[in-house]
C-alpha cells in the first residue's frame, strides 16, 4: 500500500438540530442533504474506485471504533497507512501505534487475524469476496462469524461506509437514543441479542420508509444531532 493513499475524508460540520419529532427531523434532513448526500457519494466512491487496500483499510477503521471515538480511530488507520503497517506490522507494533484506540491490544490482534482471512497470494484479495454473496444480510452473517471483534453494530457501519449496506443499521447508543426520541422503538434494550438488533432494524427500516428519509441518511442524522456533523 502507498503511502497517504487512503480516500481523504472531513467532518462536516451541520446547524444545531434539536428536533424531537418526525417533521423537525425531516426539516433538519432539507437543510443538510446536500451533505449527506456528499458523504453517500464517498461510500460509493469507495467500493466503485477504492483499492483492496482502502476497502479492508475501512474494516480496520470499523474493528477500532468500539468504545472509541470515530474521528481518532480514523486519525489511527491513517497513520497506520502512512507508516506502511497495516498489512506488515505484528499486533505488538500496531498496538504501540494506535496509543488512542480503546482495547488497543486486542483491536491490534484483530486485524491481524482479519488480514490472515483476506490475504491470498501475499495480497490482499478482500473484494472478490464481499462481491460473491448476492444477499447483504447473508455477508454480513458472514463478516460476524468470521472476522473476529465485529458484532452487528460493526458489520453494518463497515458495509455502510464502503457503500453496499445502505439498508442497515448501525444501533449505538446514539441512534437508539433518538429513535426511542423520534418514537421508532418503544424501549432502550438492555443488551442488543441478534433477535433485538433485527427486530429494531426493521423499525428503524420501516420508519424510515414512513418518512421518506433513507436508511443510510437516517443513521448520518441521528449520529450528527448527537455529534454535530456527519463523518464515518
Amino acid at each position: 500500500m502507498k503511502k497517504n493513499s487512503l480516500i481523504k475524508i472531513d467532518f462536516l460540520e451541520t446547524p444545531t438540530d434539536n428536533s424531537k419529532d418526525l417533521a423537525g427531523l425531516k426539516r433538519f434532513w432539507k437543510n443538510t442533504e446536500h451533505l449527506t448526500r456528499k458523504r453517500e457519494k464517498h461510500f460509493d466512491d469507495v467500493w466503485t474506485n477504492g483499492s483492496e487496500e482502502e476497502i479492508f483499510a475501512e474494516l480496520v477503521f470499523c474493528l477500532f471504533t468500539p468504545q472509541s471515538k470515530a474521528v481518532s480511530c480514523w486519525v489511527a488507520v491513517n497513520e497506520l497507512a502512512e507508516e506502511n503497517m497495516i498489512f506488515s506490522a505484528t499486533p505488538e507494533q500496531i498496538a504501540k501505534k494506535i496509543a488512542k484506540v480503546r482495547f488497543r491490544n486486542n483491536k491490534a490482534r484483530y486485524v491481524v487475524e482479519a488480514r490472515k482471512i483476506f490475504t491470498v497470494n501475499g495480497k490482499i484479495k478482500i473484494k472478490e469476496k464481499l462481491a460473491s454473496f448476492t444477499d447483504i444480510y447473508e455477508l454480513r452473517e458472514w463478516i460476524i462469524k468470521n472476522i473476529k471483534g465485529i458484532g452487528y453494530k460493526e458489520a453494518g457501519h463497515f458495509l455502510r461506509n464502503i457503500g453496499i449496506g445502505k439498508e442497515l443499521a448501525i444501533l449505538d447508543r446514539h441512534i437508539l437514543k433518538n429513535l426511542k426520541l423520534l418514537g421508532a422503538i418503544g424501549d432502550i434494550p438492555k443488551t442488543l441479542t441478534k433477535k433485538t438488533y433485527i427486530e429494531i432494524e426493521k423499525n428503524m427500516q420501516d420508519f424510515c420508509e414512513k418518512s421518506g428519509i433513507p436508511m443510510a441518511h437516517m443513521d448520518m442524522l441521528l449520529w450528527c444531532k448527537e455529534s454535530g456533523g456527519i463523518f464515518k
